[in-house]
């Protein structure tokens, strides 16, 4: 799940005078937090290829020099205003989805430490953002991404990793291929798309051993991307159907 929109203050629980001092005592502090919080989030943001970043890293940053319990609140939350006003970011809070399986013995891979975390999103229009900023080197991933994701959400948005992999193989990717053409390491490219919270993995102990899944995550299932991969699936089997028709 994802969710816009301010921070709660200490979900709620702040003393009022404390705002208040935050907001007057530390004026000229707090606007050099805010300008610190935002190169983190754009510089570790290009540096890690757009992987969630940790609520916690943002708070610690804050809280380094200050003990104020509700300044990485306010901090974060004009930090969120001024990347919209003036770099045309929205800063998302990734609220991390937990594995749908409810066996007992599952062993998640995930850690409850980075439980939130925020993501940039461009809030230009489509046609304005492919035009002058998508970077046309990376579009590789970006198909590599949607085709994966399409896998899985017509698997029903959950998939053992060895059909994953059944089905990557028929197109031409191997686990085992670390000098792909295009992806380089085929498997590191897949782990790629866990740390950017597109997919997570959920390891399921049964009588016959583990098994390993790969589930949509958050950001699959947020909802433009999500009408994406479901747009993309419609072009794939409306081009399918248009071909058999020919033959």
């Amino acid at each position: 799940m994802i969710r816009a929109g301010g921070d709660d203050w200490d979900d709620g629980v702040v003393d009022w005078a404390e705002k208040q001092w935050i907001g007057k005592s530390l004026k000229s502090e707090k606007d050099k937090l805010v300008a610190e919080v935002i190169r983190y989030v754009l510089f570790k943001t290009h540096q890690n290829s757009g992987c969630p970043i940790k609520r916690d890293e943002l708070t610690q940053l804050v809280t380094k020099n200050y003990r104020q319990r509700a300044l990485p609140a306010v901090v974060i939350n004009e930090a969120k205003e001024r990347l919209s006003s003036i770099f045309g970011y929205e800063m998302r809070e990734l609220q991390r989805s937990r594995p749908s399986s409810t066996n007992q013995g599952r062993s998640s891979q995930q850690s409850v430490a980075d439980a939130k975390s925020y993501i940039l999103i461009s809030q230009l229009p489509a046609d304005v953002y492919s035009k002058y900023v998508e970077d046309v080197n990376t579009t590789h991933l970006t198909g590599f991404t949607f085709v994966i994701l399409g896998v899985v959400h017509l698997a029903g948005g959950k998939i053992p990793e060895e059909n994953l992999w059944h089905h990557l193989r028929r197109m031409g990717f191997s686990d085992s291929d670390e000098i792909h053409p295009v992806l380089g390491n085929v498997k590191q490219a897949l782990e790629a798309l866990v740390q950017q919270r597109y997919l997570q993995k959920d390891k399921v102990n049964g009588p016959e051993g583990s098994t390993l899944f790969y589930e949509l995550a958050e950001r699959a299932l947020d909802a433009p991307v999500n009408d994406r991969i479901k747009e993309y699936i419609s072009q794939i089997v409306n081009k399918d159907a248009a071909t058999a028709d020919v033959d």
